[in-house]
């Protein structure tokens, strides 16, 4: 057979080059593969409306659209006080929306249309001596006889979108009725059936401008394997199982308050076109009698399995039809986790997104910076904040993640459990994006109690045929050592903050990638054999 005769044309990576771990797997160029969507590439998360206003945060969101290709973006607090959108002037309601059109100008000139959180209260329509969140104090607790109101402002807003940038335009737009008000404690101080009558309320609102527009909800926090959430207000004292449970990963996990939206909906004859809601892969359950619960961690298959679950109970509903997106998602919920700034990150968001490919219309990481204010400002410029890019630029593991798996095509031609090959339709280039999860730590997603840099090398063996002769191949590669800004920053001896010169040569490491080139023989094949070191990323890209 020709295909022993080949040269191969590979490169050891890494600390140790393992032999003969894997048989060699033989990859036609040449075959039609499986159409595939870059649903990692729908929506990003931003932390709230009026950050969007600022020139850092447009600069880092020019470059995520640019380099990793999101297409929407979504954030809380559109409606908040600081955007301005509502007065009261002699008696009567003036609407005010010059601060959000200015946020919806820019975003659109860099190619980004808004993913529309509704939410949160304006002071003069929330509940007086209103429940906030977070340090900005977004107005949370509804006041029933406000309802009206907040019709009217949904529907006055709506109408100033259609009129200003044309029924086309918003028609791809997406209408998402508020935050996480599972969240008693968090982001809607009020009941479960009063959230369902401000959803009444904003689609009716929505739709009474346009029927085509789209509308969804409940936008609820994370799966449980439990009934916390299963009455009118979350009840953590059903939890202790949780708690007790030796293995978390064993019990039945599902989504909150889907079946009873999906029911509410059909009851009341409300339309919905997606489904939202945010499947972290753990459970920050917290018991007040025992104070236990903080924190737990799931393992590294569960947000396949949280798609899946989602997935059968659509199908089952009157709505079987209806789009999924998941608004939020990260390693945690956590905007001090030290892992969103690490390399283990990267690892586990290509692995989750590859696997969960067919499964969801996006799965919008939380968030692409960290110009970000949840908590306020952060004392470190690497404080385990949410964002893919830090406050002064720097770039981290996860924005590689994101910008390597953009660069695939749109073609699968395999798939195993630490490589993805595919091919693009448009130039019939291939593109390979291999990834090393280490099985030691399978079970359970990574996070900031643990650096994780350890653990078993995986062996990368595989042959392309059907190639052009001489086909060239580029060869870059995400490790702890090239393109890990954190560490970096470490050996530089956490300079807080940096000089203006410090920033500039963190800048050039952090998008530094160790490269290799390669070619295909004459015969059109290329072998590549790799040993992938722990959380690393491989680029395997043909550029001729």
């Amino acid at each position: 057979m020709k295909i022993l005769k080949i040269v191969v044309l590979g490169l050891i990576l890494g600390s140790s080059f393992l032999i003969n771990a894997q048989k060699n797997i033989q990859i036609d160029a040449q075959v039609k593969g499986e159409k595939f969507d870059h649903f990692w590439s729908k929506m990003v998360g931003a932390g709230r409306a009026n950050e969007g206003l600022r020139a850092g945060w447009l600069e880092q969101l020019e470059q995520v659209q640019e380099n990793c290709g999101f297409e929407y973006v979504r954030f809380h607090g559109l409606f908040h006080d600081d955007m301005f959108p509502v007065f009261q002037e002699k008696g009567k309601t003036v609407y005010n929306w010059q601060y959000i059109d200015d946020l919806f100008d820019r975003m659109l000139d860099l190619n980004v249309k808004p993913f529309l959180e509704l939410g949160f209260f304006p002071k003069s329509i929330a509940a007086e001596n209103s429940k906030t969140t977070m340090w900005w104090k977004g107005n949370i607790t509804p006041n029933e006889e406000s309802f009206g109101k907040w019709h009217d402002l949904i529907k006055a807003f709506t109408q100033h979108c259609v009129d200003r940038y044309g029924i086309d335009e918003v028609l791809t737009w997406y209408f998402e009725v508020w935050n996480e008000p599972n969240l008693h404690r968090g982001f809607w101080d009020a009941t479960k059936s009063q959230y369902f009558e401000l959803y009444k309320q904003s689609v009716k609102a929505v739709r009474s401008v346009d029927n085509r527009l789209k509308v969804g909800g409940p936008s609820t926090s994370n799966f449980v394997p439990d009934n916390r959430f299963e009455g009118e207000l979350v009840n953590d004292n059903v939890s202790d199982a949780v708690f007790k449970a030796d293995d978390i990963n064993v019990l039945e996990w599902h989504g909150v308050w889907i079946e009873d939206f999906l029911n509410y909906c059909k009851k009341e004859n409300l339309p919905v076109d997606f489904v939202s809601c945010h499947p972290y892969p753990t459970d920050y359950a917290f018991n007040p009698e025992t104070g236990k619960g903080r924190g737990l961690t799931r393992f590294v298959k569960s947000t396949k399995l949280d798609l899946e679950w989602l997935n059968k109970t659509i199908a089952k509903s009157d709505f079987p039809d209806v789009e999924i997106h998941l608004t939020e998602w990260n390693t945690s919920p956590s905007s001090r986790d030290a892992m969103h700034d690490r390399l283990p990150a990267a690892a586990y968001i290509v692995k989750t997104n590859l696997d969960c490919i067919g499964l969801t219309n996006s799965l919008a990481f939380w968030t692409f910076t960290d110009i970000f204010e949840e908590k306020g400002g952060a004392s470190s410029i690497f404080h385990g904040g949410f964002g893919m890019i830090n406050f002064q630029g720097l770039v981290k593991p996860s924005y590689h993640a994101y910008r390597m798996l953009h660069q695939l095509g749109d073609q699968k031609l395999y798939k195993d459990d630490y490589l993805f090959v595919s091919k693009k339709s448009s130039d019939g280039n291939i593109v390979a994006l291999a990834y090393n999860y280490p099985k030691e730590y399978q079970n359970a997603v990574p996070s900031g109690r643990d650096k994780r840099e350890t653990g078993t090398a995986k062996n990368l063996d595989f042959t392309l045929t059907g190639l052009k002769a001489g086909s060239m191949f580029e060869i870059e590669i995400l490790d702890k050592d090239h393109g890990n800004i954190h560490n970096f920053w470490e050996t530089m001896g956490k300079p807080e903050p940096p000089t203006r010169e410090e920033v500039k040569v963190m800048k050039d490491y952090a998008n530094t990638m160790k490269k290799e080139f390669v070619k295909a023989n004459k015969n059109g094949v290329l072998t590549i054999k790799h040993s992938i070191t722990p959380w690393s990323l491989v680029l395997i890209k043909q550029v001729n």
